[in-house]
């Protein structure tokens, strides 16, 4: 029996709360959590679907729908469709490299450093908000499908984000109502899920391939304890480069053919397609019929020569990392598959060949293990489990600029987090009594080929002959790989300490800002909000239905064919009206009259899939 809380004084029902772990993709994204009382997290669904596509559609009213339906306007309506903004996070236009524009929605270039801007018809976005976007999708199913309060998460980002990007995504928890208690990288949660559930000692390598992004990283396991021993990546590398590429090579054949083709919302759909196909059955050939004058090809050889250079990129990140954790490839025990590029099969052969057969492990789903590993460490910071120890490092060095524009390292890259360490320094004028102390983030020797992450100035120092100062500069880093930074003159006790804000991050006053103005129009808009989702709901029952007719109209009766046609046709009729109780009631009926025979169906395909299979009774 379900048990419920009562508050008593207000006798009002009151929800569980329960902390998330959420993976917030460049192409889908997940929400998970621990089942009070058991050890192994869940993925949560979200409308019926464990994966959630990082797509945000906004219709004429600037309305967001995210997830299956926004993907299905990529084509439709591609301006105002966006997908991948994951790789926009933490930006601004010049970081984008150019070859990569092209998404099929605009980018505007303002010629500043401000992060960069979306233009979706008059209005325009910051990935931030966009990535809040997609948080709050999560956040809002999940509390329906467990009938609880989610206000508390653990969101992953991938090993190599800098200081920006970590903060912008801690900022879109933020915009999206979440207390984001850890942020932590995805490598280290999937070996997290991996080791829980395998219960595995040893050093692992964790080959991390999504839509955007790639990290590797390689850890050592003992007895709960998960320490990051180096990591190494790109976050701007991906499955996405796979397909841009593709793109590239059915534009060359084109022209050969004295041909153009420069729909590229369209070309990258097919070469996702293609992709797909292919990883699934190298033995087949990917066709598309253009029109009478060209077909898309695509064989599974041509594939991975396509796809061999950005590849190339990866195998050299894992060599690094080896390299870093002063490791040799037999000294990895096995090595971990995360993210859903790596479902090309060139990808496991190569790792097959530098780490042995038996060493690849992809025994959880390589697209759930990463939000699965972050649910756990909420289950570790909710005080649930302390059997399990993570020991992360930063993936890049931090430093200060010193005289000549040098770049002076106090944190190196692959340094345990957290950290604190400080390191005195002194003027080089003669009565100097205020120092600017600049902090940058990269591995080269000078500032200026560096990220800056901002800068502050120590005033009112003593005025004393140059040299004489002492001034102690001390960075703390905390678990999330946020920085803190403090200088202070020693002889005198004159500080200052500030929470380091990356260039492309927002201030707790525009975060604010932000929640305050949704805030403000929160009640003349929940209406229209709630009218607009129950519009996609209908939209995608409606799409979802004619799909199943179609695929099984030999096994339906023409009674039960002619009665969904009707429901559908009268859920079709309400899409433009304003009375969204009764387009949600025609919904209702569409479902009761279809799920009947949906069952049945359901049945005779088990089955089949059963059929010759011997089934022994428990004893």
């Amino acid at each position: 029996m379900a048990k419920i809380s009562i508050n008593i004084a207000s006798g009002s029902i009151e929800k569980k709360k329960v902390i998330v772990g959420i993976d917030l993709g460049t192409t889908n994204s997940l929400v998970a959590f621990v089942p009070k009382g058991d050890e192994n997290a869940q993925i949560i669904p979200v409308r019926g679907n464990n994966i959630v596509p990082s797509v945000i559609h906004f219709d004429v009213h600037n309305i967001p729908a995210v997830g299956a339906f926004a993907k299905d306007k990529l084509l439709g309506d591609p301006e105002r469709t966006i997908y991948s903004v994951k790789r926009l996070l933490g930006k601004n236009y010049k970081d984008i490299p150019q070859d990569n524009v092209n998404l099929g929605y605009r980018i505007i270039d303002d010629q500043s450093d401000n992060l960069v801007k979306v233009q979706v018809g008059a209005k325009f976005y910051n990935p931030i908000e966009l990535s809040a976007e997609i948080l709050k999708e999560l956040k809002e199913q999940a509390q329906k499908t467990l009938n609880a309060d989610v206000e508390q998460a653990v969101i992953t980002v991938p090993a190599y984000f800098n200081e920006s990007q970590r903060q912008a995504t801690r900022d879109a928890g933020k915009l999206a109502g979440l207390d984001v208690l850890r942020i932590i990288n995805e490598p280290t949660a999937a070996s997290l899920a991996y080791g829980i559930q395998t219960q595995s000692n040893g050093h692992i390598l964790v080959y991390d391939f999504g839509g955007g992004t790639f990290d590797v990283s390689i850890l050592q396991i003992e007895d709960g304890v998960f320490e990051v021993l180096s990591t190494h990546g790109d976050t701007y590398l991906g499955g996405d480069d796979i397909d841009k590429a593709i793109v590239d090579y059915w534009q060359n054949k084109a022209r050969e053919a004295n041909f153009e083709l420069d729909d590229f919302s369209i070309l990258r759909h097919h070469a996702e397609s293609a992709k797909i196909q292919l990883s699934n059955d190298p033995k087949t050939v990917f066709e598309y019929k253009i029109n009478s004058d060209f077909n898309l090809l695509l064989d599974y050889k041509t594939l991975v020569s396509i796809a061999e250079p950005i590849l190339e990129k990866t195998w050299n990140s894992v060599n690094r990392a080896l390299n870093d954790a002063q490791l040799k490839h037999t000294d990895i025990h096995e090595v971990v598959l995360v993210g859903g590029s790596t479902r090309l099969p060139i990808i496991a052969e190569k790792l097959n060949n530098w780490f042995n057969q038996s060493r690849i492990n992809n025994q959880i789903n390589p697209d759930e293990v990463v939000a699965l590993g972050a649910a756990i460490e909420a289950d570790v910071l909710a005080g649930n489990r302390t059997d399990v120890l993570l020991l992360d490092v930063t993936p890049l060095s931090l430093g200060i600029e010193t005289a000549g524009g040098l770049m002076d390292v106090l944190i190196p890259r692959n340094s345990k987090i957290p950290q604190r360490v400080g390191r005195e320094y002194t003027t080089s004028v003669d009565g100097q009594i205020n120092l600017k102390v600049a902090v940058f983030q990269g591995e080269r020797e000078l500032v200026e080929q560096n990220r800056k992450l901002g800068e502050f100035v120590l005033k009112d120092i003593p005025s004393m002959p140059a040299g004489m100062p002492k001034i102690e500069i001390q960075f703390a880093l905390n678990a999330d790989g946020m920085l803190q930074v403090q200088a202070k003159e020693l002889r005198s006790g004159v500080s200052q300490k500030v929470e380091i804000q990356p260039s492309y991050g927002l201030t707790d006053a525009e975060v604010e800002q932000m929640l305050m103005a949704g805030l403000a129009n929160a009640q003349s808009d929940v209406e229209e909000r709630l009218l607009r989702e129950s519009q996609n709901e209908a939209r995608q029952i409606i799409y979802t239905t004619e799909r199943f007719i179609d695929k099984n109209a030999n096994l339906l009766s023409e009674d039960e064919k002619l009665g969904t046609e009707q429901r559908i046709e009268a859920v079709r009729g309400l899409l433009d009206g304003s009375d969204r109780h009764q387009l949600q009631a025609k919904i209702e009926e569409l479902n009761d009259f279809s799920r009947p025979f949906a069952e049945r169906l359901m049945d005779v395909a088990v089955s089949k899939a059963l059929k010759g299979n011997r089934i022994d009774q428990m004893k």
